[in-house]
Parts: structure tokens; sequence; C-alpha cells
């Protein structure tokens, strides 16, 4: 459609009018018409939910995020969205058939005034033919994807790519196996690997220059020194050019300073070295002593005298090229080792010129056998063939895509221009992976990550408390894994801890074990920071409590162990033992002065408990003062006196759970997945009730209170408390403070 066609429609149907509703702190758009469909190009993309998401670990058919992605890189942005809208739009004769979440489709909907719907609706009538309902009125997914699967088990269906497994001559299929073995196949429809046209010229172009580099040696006699068996020559001549040029180094810097000859030789405390331990003619230890003893101006002998580790080496390197070049020989000279090398120069030259590529390790025989059969053109025939039908195969995918944009595309748009899904809760967003139940609640954000740390380290952002966890699925093969992070966004947090178990249901129902690995803490409500101050407190002093007496029964253990090991300290109720005979007399100088135990310090121990009683009257006073003063105020203040007194316990941990509750939002979860959210799409408190469900009775369930093995409180408890409570009235009227309280109420 042409830039004038769209400026006259545009003009035609008016300027859209856009509708937005308000969730999560920010105006979404309405997407509830076709013709807002296919205006979302004009809609400022300031105003989208997200700008790009991946396209794995959300809750989509994969293959129609796939077919959206046209880049193929692995997400989806906004340009390719808009693209897949306005494809799909202009095929249907009613763009709000994409807003019903179908993948049905009526065979009159297709608009065939365009070339491309006119061929998409020959392809809908063909796939219904071949699935025996030619003449029906509806095309459904399952239909076309019956006859894809049947189209791409053909040996041709249009993709250009041809398997080996479908060529009936078996020198052509030879040939294919080696196209693919050496640079790799491509995938056909139906999941064989196969060759294109591209895979097929870069071999036959690779193979024809090999061929040509091959094809000097044979025409050039400089290049055969060892007639017929210069490359095997050569092979061996390159094995030990090294150690030999080495060798006769030597010899020549011994023949240039007599002194050097010894070091050459290497040392005797090298060969004690190589003497302690396991020899044998691989060892790598022996490899790089001298080829063989370093004499000036000796020649090498080619026997008896080599150093072992290259006995094999060089009887090959005497029989392929001294042997042909010099005849039989017992010793090489200089001289000789340098004509050789001369005769080899001209062919070591021309080996660098080798092509580089895989396919000359088919060897110059297989691929002058291939170049012969000429089955460059037999196998493009094929391709050629097997491409005829492209544009049936064509047809059908369109067929395909258009169905899977009627299914799929408005939960995209719903998901991806607006989070509608999400906030209306009709239907699970898309990043939404199942339902977590633990500890007594279900959470319903909960999304897929593949690393929790990496995660978390952008997620703590949203201000929201998250549990990550192991989901693993057991009594299957393979057990399956997966992470999830879950959004808790009602109840406490006191019993929520690495380790717990629960159990997490995907989107398809499946249940997994779901073991938490780590967690983000944040507020959850104003109801857990509330008591959160208490529980500290009460949490203090228990371990205080247990501190104290773990000390004290320590403390005790001590005393008895003490007591039933020595003689000095009888225990209670038994007569001391008699004193052990004296030990034998030591020299005086190892004795020590017995060290006289310390007298009672009663001065001492009187200001400890004059301290003690201070302390506990000025407590007791204070108690007293608050008290009196609490009774002093009129009645009516009393409830806010106590109010005032929770407010000022609870009061900065709610405030500051309540600033927090209202900085949660969306964004950071979906952005440590990959997603580009574009918005702050807040969950605040009412909402995030909605996302986790406390275990309450259901309706009009019975409920009994009467428990059988409940706590029984001991009878002198009850007594306790009333003597306490008759105390403290009697102590309240004597001093007055019960008079006082009468006369303000009733006075």
């Amino acid at each position: 459609m042409t830039d004038e066609t769209t400026s006259t429609e545009a003009r035609a149907e008016g300027h859209m009018q856009w509708k937005f509703f308000r969730a999560g702190g920010f105006d979404q758009v309405r997407l509830d018409s076709g013709r807002a469909l296919m205006s979302l190009g004009a809609l400022d993309q300031k105003l989208w939910a997200a700008l790009s998401c991946p396209t794995r670990g959300i809750e989509l058919d994969q293959r129609t995020l796939d077919i959206i992605d046209a880049d193929k890189d692995g997400r989806i942005r906004a340009g390719e969205v808009i693209a897949a809208v306005e494809w799909a739009g202009h095929l249907l004769k009613q763009p709000d058939l994409l807003l019903r979440r179908e993948d049905a489709l009526p065979l009159d909907a297709i608009d065939d005034s365009t070339p491309e719907g006119r061929a998409v609706l020959a392809a809908a009538k063909r796939i219904l033919a071949k699935s025996g309902k030619a003449g029906a009125g509806t095309i459904t997914l399952a239909e076309v994807a019956g006859v894809q699967e049947v189209f791409a088990a053909n040996d041709f269906n249009g993709d250009g790519i041809v398997p080996a497994e479908i060529v009936d001559d078996p020198g052509l299929r030879s040939v294919i196996e080696d196209i693919i073995a050496c640079l790799g196949g491509e995938t056909d429809r139906g999941g064989l690997p196969g060759v294109n046209m591209d895979k097929v010229k870069a071999f036959f172009e690779a193979a024809g220059a090999y061929a040509a580099w091959a094809a000097k040696a044979e025409s050039d006699p400089g290049l055969n020194p060892v007639a017929g068996e210069s490359e095997k020559a050569a092979e061996a001549a390159a094995a030990v050019a090294a150690k030999l040029d080495d060798w006769f180094t030597r010899c020549a810097l011994a023949a240039f300073d007599a002194r050097a000859a010894g070091p050459l030789n290497r040392s005797e405390e090298d060969w004690a070295g190589l003497a302690g331990g396991m020899l044998s003619p691989e060892s790598a230890e022996l490899a790089v002593f001298p080829l063989a003893g370093v004499v000036a101006g000796a020649d090498l002998p080619l026997g008896t005298g080599l150093n072992p580790a290259w006995a094999v080496a060089m009887e090959r390197f005497k029989t392929e090229v001294v042997a042909p070049l010099l005849g039989e020989r017992q010793t090489l000279s200089a001289e000789d080792w340098a004509g050789i090398k001369a005769r080899f120069a001209a062919r070591a030259a021309w080996a660098k010129d080798r092509p580089e590529g895989p396919v000359g390790a088919l060897g110059t025989e297989r691929i002058n056998e291939i170049l012969a059969m000429e089955a460059q053109a037999a196998i493009e025939g094929l391709i050629n063939q097997d491409l005829a039908l492209e544009a049936e195969a064509q047809a059908i995918d369109s067929v395909d895509k258009l169905l899977r944009c009627c299914r799929d595309l408005a939960v995209l748009l719903n998901n991806f221009v607006a989070f509608r899904d999400f906030y209306t809760r009709k239907h699970k967003a898309v990043f939404q992976a199942g339902t977590l139940f633990i500890d007594g609640r279900s959470c319903d954000l909960c999304v897929r990550v593949e690393d929790p740390a990496k995660h978390a380290v952008i997620a703590t952002l949203s201000r929201i408390y998250l549990v990550y966890c192991e989901c693993r699925r057991r009594g299957v093969e393979d057990s399956e894994k997966m992470y999830i992070a879950a959004a808790i966004t009602d109840g406490d947090s006191d019993q929520l801890m690495v380790g717990r178990n629960g159990v997490f249901y995907d989107r398809k129902g499946v249940d997994w074990d779901a073991t938490i690995v780590h967690i983000v803490d944040h507020p959850i409500s104003i109801r857990q920071s509330f008591w959160a101050p208490y529980k500290k407190v009460g949490k203090m002093i228990a371990q205080m409590v247990e501190k104290a007496a773990a000390a004290r029964a320590k403390a005790t253990d001590d005393r008895v162990t003490a007591a039933a090991v020595s003689p000095k300290l009888p225990l209670p109720g038994m007569a001391p033992a008699a004193p052990p005979p004296p030990p034998a007399a030591a020299p005086a100088a190892s004795a020590a002065p017995a060290q006289p135990p310390a007298p009672f310090d009663a001065g001492r121990f009187a200001g400890i408990f004059a301290a003690l009683g201070l302390a506990i009257g000025a407590i007791g006073t204070a108690l007293a003062s608050v008290v009196t003063g609490f009774l002093a105020l009129p009645w009516w203040q009393i409830p806010l006196a106590l109010v005032g007194a929770m407010l000022a316990v609870s009061g900065p941990s709610m405030i500051i759970a309540s600033f927090k509750l209202h900085q949660r939002h969306l964004g950071p979860i979906l952005d440590a997945n990959g997603w580009a959210v574009n918005t702050h799409a807040r969950i605040n408190i009412p909402f995030g009730t909605a996302l986790t469900h406390l275990a309450r009775l259901p309706d009009g369930a019975q409920r009994s209170m009467k428990d059988p093995y409940a706590q029984k409180e001991p009878p002198w408890r009850s007594a306790v408390f009333a003597a306490l409570v008759v105390g403290a009235v009697a102590l309240a009227w004597k001093l007055g403070w019960i008079a006082r309280l009468t006369a303000m109420l009733f006075g």
C-alpha cells in the first residue's frame, strides 16, 4: 500500500481518537478495535508499556514469537510488532478479528482484493482440500499444522534444501554427504540435514581450486623430486628437518670451537637426571637430546648411533628420501642434507600455496572423482526442483502466520503495548509463569529466571519481597529444573527462609517441587510493619533468656563436674574424702608457693546489693509515675494515650514500610529478564493484596474450636494470676487510684 493510499484512507476515516485507562499508576492504551490496531504505528512509543521483550521465557507460543521476530535475534521490538499487526490486518476484511484470540478463521474474512490475499485464500482452500474438508467455510490452525507436517515430510517441500536421504543415486548421495561433512548442513522443513544452493557452489568452488593446485605437482617435474612418491618423501623429510638442522649446526659449532662439544652433547647432570626414570624410545625427555653424538665435522649416522627417540622417523627418512635420491647410505653429510633441502624447496613453496578450508581433507583422489562425476549440475537440478514448490510453501506458511496472529497477537499487544492482562486480571500476563503455594499462601506473580543471583541485583529495585525458588520435577527421567522469582505481597515473612519448601504449578497445571534458594527482603504489608518492633523485642528477650539459662546450666554442670573429679570438693551430703598422701619431695626450685584464697569482701557484697536495690527502686518509681500520670488523665484521653504509645513504637516502622510499599513496581523484575519496560508499572497495596492469597476457610464452612490436644495450663498459673490481680487492685485502692478514677468517671 502506497503512502498516498494510506493518507487517503486516513482522511476518509478521520483522526484516530485513542482511548486510555488508568492502572498501575500510568495511562495504558485500549486496543479494543481493529482501527486502533491498524493505527498502532502512529501511537507515540513513549506511551507503550514495553519496547522490547525476549522470545523465550514468556508464556506465548514459541513459533508465533519466532515468526514475529523478523531479524531472528531472539527479541521482539516495537517495529516488529507494528509490522506483524499491519501485515495481518491488511489480509483481513475486518481487522477486529485479531482481537478475538481464536485460531479459527472464516475464509470469507480473508481480503482477496490484493494479490497476497488471493494467494493466502487459495492456499487455505488447498489446505482444507488436503485435509479432507474441501468446501468448508472455516480453517483452523490444527488443519494447517497437519498439512505442514505432511508437506515438510515430502522429498521436495519448497525450502531449497536437499537432504542426502531423498537422493536415489548412491554416488550423488555420497557427494551431498561429503558437502555436509566439510561445510555443515542446513536443516530442511522435515528436520533432515541437507545442502542448499550456496553450500553447493561454495563446495565445488573450493574443490576446483584444490584440484587446480594439486594438478601443478603432476605437471611440474621440479615439484616431484622422488618420482611417484614425492608426497610421502616430503612428509618424511619435514618430520626430521628441524632435528637434522639442529644436529648439523651443533657439529659446525664444535668445529668452530672445540670447547662447545661438551655442552652441546648435554652435561652429565642432564644424563643423570634422565637416568633416574623409566626410559623408552617414546620418552619426551629423551627426544630433546641431540640426534646423535656431536663431533666436529662428523657425518650423521643413519643406523647405529642415533638417538633412540628418533630411530623410527630417521628410518623412514632414510628409506623414502635418502635411498631414492642418494642411494643406499649409512651416513649423511652436511652437504648431502643441503642438497636434499634444495631438491624439496620448490615443493615446500608449492605446499604453502595449498588452498585453505576443509574441502582439502577429502584428498586429491576423491576431489578429482567428484569433479569427474559432474555432480554439481545434478545437485543444483534437485535444488531447483525443490525451489519450484517455494511459492506453495510460502502460501501455507502465510496461512499459518495469519491464524497465529489471530490467536496470539492480541495477547502480545495487551502484554507489550499495554499491561492490560496483568492489571485487569481477566487473563494471566505472558510473563506470569504460574502459581507458587508456600507458607499458607499462593503467589500469582511468578516469573521464570535463569540466574537468581544475577536477577536479584536488578529486581531488588522493585521494592517487592521476592523469593527465588529452584523448581524440580521428580519421578521423571533426567529430572527437569528451572528457577522462578515469586512476589510475596501479603501476609508476613516470619516463616519464609532459605530451604523452605513449597509447590509450584506452571501454566499447564504441572506441579513442581519448589525450594527457596534466595530472598530479596522488603516490607510486605503495613500490618507486618506494625507488629515488627514488638516481634523484635520479644525475640531479643527470648534470646537473652535463653543465653542466661544456658550460662546458668553450664555453670552448674561445671561445678558438678569439678566436684566429681576433685577430692577437695565433696558433693553435698557426702563426708569429705581423706586427704591424699603427700607427694614425694621435689626440688625446691620447682615448688610454687600456694596461693591463699581471697578473703570475703563484705563491703563489696553490700555495695552490689545496694546498687541492685537502687535500680529496682528506680524502675518501680518510673513505672509508678507512668501509671499515676496515666490514671490522672481524663477518661476520654486514656484510649488516645494508649494509641499514641503504640504509634510511638510502631510508627517509624510503618512509615518506612509505607514509603517502600508505595514505590513497588513491576519494571525491574521484567528488566532483569531482558524486557525493556517503558514505564513505572506500580503495584500498590490493594493490587499487591490481590496478587497473593492467604489461606482462608471457605464460605459456609463449619469450625470446631475444641482441640483435644490443646496445651493445658497448670492450675497454679491461674492462682498466681488471680493473686497478682488482687494485689494490684489492693495497691491501687491503698494509693487512692481507684477513688480518683471513680471520681473522674462518675463525679
